[in-house]
């Protein structure tokens, strides 16, 4: 399972944390996993979902570092994974300023869903999972998250006639 799950895991905490702290909470999420080992639920093929909700758990200790995190990459323009010496790494995303500054307003429970559907590419039965909340739960902080990403933005998703007009316009 390490093996199999710790570079996703590693990533997601280091896009959330920074790499000083990915290295512990990547560590300590397989540590929390192997004590409540017994606890897990096998129904469940993919244990990553498990493993990046020990996680999300674990960052929340670190809220306060995300939230300065998002804060400084915000004004400063740079991506989640750039290295101290500011080049980026190759898997770093491109994230703009203003997308930045625009999770930070979120609330940490719209952060967490939308940045594991976003980030960790899982789905909303796997955050669901995850999070141990109701994939209605789920479905709603994305909504919410999105539409306060949108405004935030002042981006404006297209409507179908809108769509229709500028293809055929």
């Amino acid at each position: 399972m390490f093996k199999r799950h710790f570079e996703t895991i590693h990533r997601y905490a280091q896009q959330r944390l920074g790499p000083g702290l990915a290295d512990e909470i990547a560590a300590e999420t397989f540590t929390v996993a192997f004590d409540r080992r017994e606890g897990y639920d096998t129904r469940h093929l993919d244990a990553r979902p498990w493993l990046l909700g020990i996680a999300t758990n674990l960052m929340n200790r670190h809220w306060r570092t995300e939230r300065r995190r998002l804060k400084a990459y915000g004004a400063a323009g740079r991506s989640l994974l750039a290295g101290p010496d500011g080049a980026d790494s190759l898997a770093s995303p491109d994230v703009d300023p203003e997308i930045m500054a625009a999770l930070r307003e979120l609330t940490r429970e719209d952060r967490e869903t939308l940045l594991l559907m976003a980030w960790a590419e899982l789905s909303y039965e796997e955050i669901a999972d995850a999070l141990g909340i109701p994939v209605g739960t789920v479905r709603s902080r994305i909504f919410r998250a999105r539409q306060h990403m949108r405004e935030l933005l002042n981006v404006h998703p297209l409507h179908p006639t809108i769509a229709k007009e500028n293809n055929h316009g």
